[in-house]
């Protein structure tokens, strides 16, 4: 105790905590569920990619939801980005990556279709260096 009667010996920040054995050997283990996980997912995408198992024409959509199963497995197992109240700034911050990355692509998506849109056909350019 201080002189103010406040406990510092066992105040500390999220995170800075000694871990003892048994959140060790949890962390561990959710790591390696999280490992199995997500390489069970990444070969039975290439399993469903290389086979006739599933209907050929939904291959993309199957992987679809694959490459998603995986983002969550990743996010859950690996960032620890769950609904606690400790791992809020971990979803703002990956909310501000994805609304980067949506960004991004949007953008670059509406930028080409409008340069697609604003070019000269191909027949007149090919006229215009005769």
């Amino acid at each position: 105790m201080s002189d103010t009667g406040i406990d510092f010996g066992h105040d500390f920040a999220p995170g800075d905590a000694q871990p003892d054995g048994r959140e060790i050997v949890e962390g561990i283990r959710s790591y390696l569920i999280g490992l199995g996980l997500a390489t069970l997912l990444t070969v039975v995408a290439f399993y469903i990619s290389g086979t006739s198992l599933v209907w050929q024409p939904s291959i993309p959509i199957a992987l679809i939801v694959l490459a998603i199963a995986q983002m969550g497995v990743h996010i859950v197992f690996f960032l620890h980005i769950t609904t606690g109240p400790e791992s809020y700034n971990n979803v703002l911050a990956l909310a501000f990556g994805v609304l980067i990355v949506f960004l991004l692509v949007v953008g670059s998506l509406w930028i080409m279709t409008h340069l697609n849109h604003n070019m000269m056909p191909m027949e007149r350019i090919m006229q215009m260096q005769r």
